[in-house]
């Protein structure tokens, strides 16, 4: 991890006015403020966490910030005392999921914030925690208790949460990933998925198609509204009427895939493609679309979404776009560099792009010059 960028050369940091003590208890973000760096570059110094590259006059600098706020924590007090080796766990990142056995997109963002940690020298403690009420914040404690330097939140599906108040509680940074609160307290990524579904229709119309289904997820789930969000706003750029007809609802399964597929091919004007929100609906379209005796793209073009290990392996391989959960693991450890806004701050919710992988479902309308 590279070292925050020093506001000032040391001969202003020498001269820097360290701000009054503070009313009540002093936080890292006191510290960081008088300091001029980020709560993570405190966190990392009053912890002694090995591994992390900083230099000599931003460690005294925020020591000295420390002394003079009256910070005097044990682990601060000790700070200067030889660790024995395999006490405790220094150096450690805490990543705390509500599901993660019953889903590829958890593992793939652990696996980005491990990289991303491991390339620093740093660990990464991973809890999962079903959301749980009574022991979500018990998973969350554990987790505080050995130390951790910052704490990753991931939800399994994108939406707005109510963060706990013991996240705000927290004396040291908070990354919220695949989720985001209404007040902008924490840093935020999540995927861009109006811009994923956009570029996913976008797609099919660039080769000729105008009549273009698609096949959607839950409803009430943040992802298959944006989706459909996006693949509204392409027709509508492309001059393309909105057809409700060619909106199908769906769960995000294989078996709603088919049964969707089926109810489009009974339309008099059926499409040339379709657009399915995730690659186990699309696995379903596959399934229907050759019990009807029709060709993938020869007959209809088929997009999928979500870019699951199995979409290479179909037949014809699926074009489909990429969940970026492994970008946004890596980016949640990125944040941990950046400066802390004053006071509590407001962040902007990050959108990273779901790029198209294009492969060999779709083909050009004949026609199309």
């Amino acid at each position: 991890m590279s070292e925050p960028t020093d506001p000032s050369d040391p001969e202003t940091s020498r001269r820097r006015k360290v701000p009054a003590k503070p009313k009540g208890r002093v936080t890292m973000t006191d510290i960081a403020r008088a300091a001029g760096c980020s709560q993570a570059t405190v966190s990392f110094v009053l912890n002694n966490t090995p591994g992390i590259r900083l230099s000599q006059l931003t460690r005294q600098r925020v020591i000295e910030a420390a002394r003079t706020l009256g910070y005097s924590p044990p682990a601060f007090v000790a700070l200067h005392k030889p660790t024995p080796a395999f006490e405790g766990l220094d150096g450690v990142i805490g990543f705390a999921v509500d599901q993660l056995a019953t889903s590829p997109e958890a593992v793939v963002a652990i696996e980005g914030a491990r990289q991303a940690s491991w390339n620093a020298g740093n660990v990464l403690l991973v809890a999962q925690t079903l959301g749980d009420s009574v022991m979500e914040p018990r998973a969350i404690a554990a987790l505080t208790k050995r130390g951790i330097s910052a704490l990753i939140y991931m939800t399994i599906f994108t939406r707005e949460i109510t963060a706990p108040d013991y996240l705000y509680r927290l004396d040291i940074p908070v990354i919220l990933l695949n989720c985001y609160t209404s007040d902008y307290a924490f840093p935020a990524v999540v995927p861009s998925e109006i811009a994923g579904g956009q570029n996913s229709t976008r797609h099919l119309i660039s080769h000729g198609h105008r009549r273009i289904a698609t096949i959607t997820g839950e409803p009430w789930m943040q992802a298959a509204q944006d989706r459909l969000k996006g693949y509204r706003r392409a027709l509508a750029t492309a001059d393309i009427p909105f057809d409700p007809e060619l909106v199908v609802e769906g769960d995000w399964s294989a078996s709603a895939g088919y049964a969707a597929t089926v109810k489009l091919l009974a339309l008099n004007d059926r499409p040339t493609a379709i657009f399915c929100q995730n690659d186990r609906t699309a696995i379903g379209c596959y399934e229907a679309l050759k019990e009807a005796g029709l060709h993938i793209p020869g007959d209809i073009s088929v997009v999928g979404y979500d870019d699951e290990e199995i979409a290479r392996h179909l037949f014809p391989p699926l074009t489909t776009s990429i969940l970026p959960h492994m970008a946004m693991g890596q980016w949640a450890i990125e944040q941990l560099e950046a400066p802390s806004p004053p006071g509590r701050g407001r962040y902007p919710i990050t959108k990273l792009e779901c790029p198209l992988v294009e492969r060999e479902s779709v083909r050009t309308v004949a026609g199309l010059s």
